[in-house]
C-alpha cells in the first residue's frame, strides 16, 4: 500500500481505541529519567480484561500505563521505541488499578510498562499480557482441507492443529475419524507418530466442543527414509495491506488462505510493528521471524538463524531456514521499499524525462535501500551454491524485464528503464522467479499492483498496473517449475472492498522450485536404462562401459522404481573415466528441467566431477535426483 498511509494516520488520531500518540513529558529531568524500576506492576485476574495494579513510591500525576505489542515498539533503554502505545491511561497514585480497554484488541501478546512523568523511565519491570482467542458459538475449522508439514519414514513427527480451531470453549477436544496406521492425535489437538511408509498419509479430525462439532481433513507428504524431507519448495510473498485490517474477519480470511496456499516459507510485508506475523503462526502451528515492524517471515520449518534487520528501520531483513536440518536449509530475506514517489506515477501521469524518474528512485529510498540490503546479503550471496539465497517482497517499483518494446503503449510510451530495484540483485546474481517461469513479458505481464485500486482520483486517470512484487532466488542446481500472481476470489476494488475475502492491495507471487539435491552413496545395485527396449536393468555387477552412452544424450521421461521409490524423470547417464576392465559406477541425473544447453552442460560438469572422486565404490552408484 502506497497513498492510504496518510489516510491510515488520520484514523489513527481520530480513532479513539487506538493511540496515535503517548501523554507528553512533565519534567524531561535527566535525575527523573535515569531513576530505577522499583515499583510494581500486575494483571488482577479477578477484575475486567486488562485490569493492572500498580504501586510506587513516586506518584506523579503524569505516570502512565502504556500497552505495546510484544513484537516491537515499547521503550527501549528508558526511551520511546519506535512506536506510539495501542492503549494508555494515566496511573497517578501511590497504589492503584486502572483498566486498559481490550475491545480493539486481536488475540495475542501485548507488553504493558508503568512509566515515569509522561516519559518513558520504568516505574516496574514490564509485563507480559495475553489476550486469548475468544471462545463461544458453534466449534468449526477455519479451513476444511490443509496440508501440514511434510515427514520421513522412520523420523518422530509432532504437529499442533489447534489454532486452526474457533468457536466452541477452551475445553475443546479433539479426536480421529480414520487415519492412515502411523498417525494419532490427543485431545489437545497433536497430531503424532513415526511414519512407516512414504507416500500421501491422512487423518480426518473431529473438534468437539459442549455442544458442537466439526471435521477437517490434513494430508501429510511422507519421504522415504534417507531422502530429503522436501521434494520441492514453495515460497510466497505477500502484502498484508495493513496487516489484513482493511478488510472484515482477516484473521480467518488470512488463515484460510495460508493454511491451503501450499506454501512452505512466506515472506510477510506490511506486518504493522510486528502485530501480525506472531498471530499468524500461532494459529497454523508455524516458526516466525518478526522484525518488531514491517517485515516478517512465515515458515512450515524451523527458523534456525536471525540476521535481524539489514536496511532500516525494517525495510528489509532475513533468517537462515532449516528445511531438513543441516542437510537442506536455506537464507530467505524479505524486503520492503519505500513507497514514494513512485515510478509509474512519473511515467504515466507525470511523463518524466527517465533521468528524473531514476533519480526520485533514489530519493524515495528505493535505491539505497536495495543496497544496503545486498550489501546485508553479501555473505549468503557468496555462498548461495552451497545454501540458496531467497530475496522476496513489495518493491514498490517495477522490473527492467517487463519495460519491454512490447509493452511501451501498457507502460505509458516507456521501454528500457533500468528499475535499479531489479537491476541490482540482478548483478548480485540473483534470478526473477516469474520471469523464468514466464519469460514473454508481453504474454504474461504478472501485475501485482493492483486488483485493489483500479481508480487514481487523485489524478482522475486510471491507476498504472505493474509488477511490483518478488520472488528472487541464487543458487546452483535451484529450478523453477512454476511461478504465478496468486488473489483470492474476485475482490471488489475500493471503496466495496470490506468483504472481500482476499485481505491484500497486492496480488501475491508463489513461486515452486526444486533442486538438484545429491541422495548420496546407495548399496542398491546399479540401474541400466536401455533407450531402445524401454527397459530398465537390475545387474549383479557393475554396468559395463563398452555401450554406446552419449553423456548428452537425454531419454524420454519413463516410469521405473529405483529401491523401491516410484519416480517420472528424464536419465542421463555418464561413463566414468577411471574405469577397470571396461566396468565402472554409474552417475544417474533425474528431472524434467533439463531441457536447455546450459543445464545439460552443467549436469556433465557435476557429472564429470563425481565420477572423478578417488573414494567411489565401482559396486556402488550415485543418484542425483532433480524431485519433482
Amino acid at each position: 500500500m502506497r497513498f492510504l498511509t496518510i489516510a491510515s494516520a488520520l484514523w489513527l488520531a481520530l480513532c479513539p481505541s487506538v493511540r496515535a500518540q503517548d501523554p507528553t513529558p512533565q519534567d524531561p529531568s535527566p535525575q527523573n529519567q535515569s531513576s530505577q524500576a522499583s515499583g510494581t506492576l500486575s494483571l488482577d485476574s479477578d477484575q475486567a480484561p486488562f485490569t493492572f495494579e500498580y504501586s510506587t513510591d513516586r506518584p506523579n500525576p503524569a505516570n502512565w500505563i502504556g500497552l505495546y505489542y510484544s513484537a516491537g515498539g515499547g521503550p527501549v533503554d528508558q526511551e520511546k521505541g519506535s512506536s506510539n502505545s495501542i492503549e494508555w491511561k494515566y496511573a497517578p497514585r501511590a497504589q492503584g488499578s486502572i483498566q486498559l480497554d481490550s475491545s480493539s484488541l486481536e488475540p495475542g501478546n501485548y507488553t504493558a510498562f508503568f512509566l515515569a512523568n509522561g516519559g518513558y523511565t520504568w516505574l516496574a519491570e514490564p509485563l507480559q499480557v495475553i489476550k486469548s482467542r475468544e471462545f463461544g458459538g458453534d466449534v468449526s475449522f477455519i479451513v476444511s482441507n490443509v496440508e501440514l508439514p511434510n515427514a520421513r519414514v522412520g523420523d518422530r513427527y509432532s504437529y499442533s492443529i489447534r489454532g486452526l480451531v474457533h468457536g466452541g470453549n477452551s475445553d475443546v477436544r479433539f479426536s480421529s475419524e480414520g487415519s492412515s496406521d502411523w498417525i494419532s492425535i490427543n485431545n489437545d489437538g497433536v497430531i503424532s507418530g513415526t511414519p512407516t511408509s512414504s507416500g500421501k498419509a491422512t487423518i480426518r479430525v473431529r473438534a468437539t466442543g459442549a455442544n458442537s462439532t466439526a471435521s477437517a481433513f490434513f494430508t501429510i507428504n511422507v519421504a522415504a527414509s534417507g531422502s530429503p524431507l522436501l521434494s520441492q519448495l514453495k515460497v510466497l510473498s505477500v502484502n498484508m495491506w495493513n496487516g489484513g485490517t482493511e478488510v472484515t474477519n482477516y484473521h480467518d480470511k488470512q488463515v484460510r488462505f495460508f493454511a491451503s496456499s501450499g506454501a512452505d516459507v512466506v515472506g510477510i510485508q506490511e506486518d504493522q510493528q510486528g502485530r501480525h506475523v506472531p498471530r499468524l503462526a500461532d494459529a497454523l502451528g508455524w516458526h516466525y521471524w518478526s522484525s518488531g515492524g514491517d517485515i516478517g517471515v512465515l515458515s512450515k520449518y524451523p527458523i534456525t538463524e536471525s540476521y535481524g534487520i539489514i536496511s532500516g528501520p525494517s525495510r528489509s531483513g532475513g533468517v537462515k531456514i532449516s528445511l531438513d536440518d543441516k542437510k537442506q536449509q536455506i537464507n530467505f530475506f524479505v524486503a520492503h521499499l519505500g513507497y514514494t514517489p513512485y515510478g509509474p506515477y512519473d511515467t504515466c501521469f507525470n511523463h518524466l524525462p527517465v533521468e528524473k524518474i531514476l533519480q526520485h528512485e533514489a530519493q524515495s529510498g528505493r535505491t539505497p535501500q536495495m543496497k544496503a540490503t545486498l550489501a546485508g546479503m553479501k555473505n549468503q550471496l557468496a555462498q548461495a551454491d552451497d545454501t540458496p539465497v531467497f530475496l522476496v517482497g513489495d518493491f514498490n517499483a517495477p522490473s527492467h524485464l517487463d519495460y519491454v518494446e512490447g509493452l511501451k503503449d501498457k507502460n505509458c510510451g516507456y521501454s528500457g528503464i533500468k528499475w535499479p530495484t531489479s537491476i541490482l540483485p540482478e548483478e548480485a546474481g540473483l534470478i526473477d522467479s516469474f520471469r523464468v517461469a514466464h519469460p514473454d513479458p508481453v504474454a504474461d505481464q504478472g501485475i501485482t499492483w493492483s486488483p485493489i485500486y483500479i481508480w487514481n482520483s487523485g489524478y482522475g486517470k486510471p491507476e498504472p498496473r505493474d509488477r511490483i512484487d518478488f520472488i528472487l532466488y541464487k543458487g546452483q542446481g535451484l529450478n523453477v517449475t512454476d511461478s504465478r500472481t496468486v488473489v483470492v476470489d474476485d475482490p471488489k476494488p475500493e471503496p466495496n472492498h470490506r468483504e472481500n475475502e482476499w485481505f491484500s492491495d497486492h496480488a501475491a507471487v508463489l513461486s515452486t522450485l526444486f533442486r538438484v539435491v545429491l541422495i548420496g552413496l546407495h548399496d542398491a545395485k546399479p540401474v541400466e536404462y536401455h533407450r531402445q527396449t524401454k527397459s530398465v536393468m537390475q545387474r549383479e555387477e557393475s554396468i559395463n562401459n563398452t555401450g554406446s552412452r552419449d553423456p548428452d544424450a537425454l531419454v524420454q521421461p519413463d516410469e521405473f522404481k529405483l529401491q523401491g521409490e516410484q519416480y517420472t524423470r528424464c536419465s542421463v547417464i555418464a561413463r566414468g573415466p577411471r574405469s577397470t576392465k571396461k566396468r565402472t559406477s554409474v552417475i544417474w541425473l533425474y528431472g524434467e528441467d533439463l531441457q536447455s544447453k546450459r543445464d545439460r552442460k552443467r549436469v556433465i560438469k557435476l557429472l564429470k566431477c563425481f565420477t572423478a572422486r578417488p573414494n567411489l565404490k565401482e559396486s556402488m552408484a550415485i543418484v542425483l535426483l532433480a524431485h519433482r
